[in-house]
């Protein structure tokens, strides 16, 4: 639909235009002064709450916590005092702003090598849809402890005891002309092959913004934060909705310690084997609220459905969800 002042075109849940700030259904600008948001109660389904940053109504959903505001883009976010406005809020402009585009980077992922040629043509797209999500930016840096087994001083130790065994069998056993059988002997006190060590971590953890979409959460993928600029409807393409979220900035903080937790201690095994005592410090910083195109391409082969998310900024896949 278009404004009908000033003629822009307006996304079809528009309440009032992005550029002149009439009401979506014709007649003046709203006139009053932006309002800060209301502290006290917590809204209902129906009531209506101010944007902080230009007053226009927000009419949350019963459930959202994370509200983006159709005019402006300001967000604000429910917490213990009630509704409070997000410090910042920014968003990552899509480069594949066609499903042709997305699809393309699909078949890449599905058809690499020999075996999986043509899996794309045998696959039917079931749904395509570009979305643009919530997720909750959070500065998290990380301390991990642990004690691991050092194999190579474990082993030499074993090995260096057989060989005094060896040497000793060999001479008794040359003295009588018989075969001996080596048995290895304890020779001095035994070699502790415990070590210790430290995993350290900077993060710019993503979490989603709506518990419903928890299964699409990224667990090791990083967004081009560095592109990242201030919310701008404008750079939203006709049609594409831009989520709100139900996940508070508590909770994300909460997930987002488990999740880099999870990280140091994988980071912990992979460096050595035998891990044990793990102990890990995390801290996590205010964070910010990041909208992320995301293509969702759902695939159906063989009877088996899947869902390919791709970054619609920077072209690259995310993952699969079967």
């Amino acid at each position: 639909m278009n404004c009908a002042r000033c003629g822009t075109e307006l996304p079809a849940n528009a309440r009032f235009c992005l550029s002149c700030g009439a009401p979506a259904g014709g007649g003046a600008s709203p006139s009053a002064p932006p309002a800060p948001p209301p502290t006290s109660p917590t809204p209902g389904a129906n009531e209506s709450v101010k944007c902080p940053a230009c007053g226009a109504p927000l009419n949350p959903i019963f459930g959202e916590m994370v509200i983006t505001c159709d005019y402006c883009g300001g967000s604000v976010t429910l917490g213990g005092s009630g509704w409070k406005e997000i410090s910042k809020h920014t968003i990552l402009a899509p480069k594949l702003t066609t499903a042709e585009q997305a699809l393309s980077i699909v078949r890449g992922v599905l058809d690499q090598g020999l075996m999986h040629r043509n899996t794309f043509e045998e696959s039917k797209v079931v749904e395509q849809r570009l979305s643009f999500v919530p997720f909750w930016i959070l500065p998290v840096s990380a301390s991990t402890s642990y004690v691991y087994t050092d194999v190579a001083v474990s082993v030499g130790s074993t090995v260096g005891t057989i060989a005094a065994a060896e040497l000793l069998g060999a001479a008794l056993g040359g003295r009588r002309g018989g075969g001996y059988i080596p048995i290895p002997i304890p020779m001095g006190s035994p070699v502790n092959a415990s070590r210790q060590d430290t995993v350290t971590g900077s993060y710019e953890y993503p979490v989603v913004a709506v518990k419903s979409m928890s299964a699409y959460q990224p667990k090791n993928y990083e967004f081009a934060l560095s592109e990242r600029t201030f919310f701008d409807r404008k750079v939203v393409p006709q049609g594409a909705p831009v989520l709100n979220g139900d996940l508070g900035p508590d909770a994300a903080e909460h997930s987002a310690r488990s999740f880099v937790m999870q990280l140091q201690s994988e980071e912990a095994h992979r460096r050595h084997h035998m891990v044990s005592q793990l102990q890990t410090n995390v801290e996590v910083a205010e964070g910010e609220l990041l909208h992320v195109p995301v293509w969702y391409i759902a695939l159906e082969r063989k009877g088996v459905r899947s869902m390919i998310l791709i970054d619609a900024h920077a072209g690259r896949f995310i993952s699969t969800v079967t």
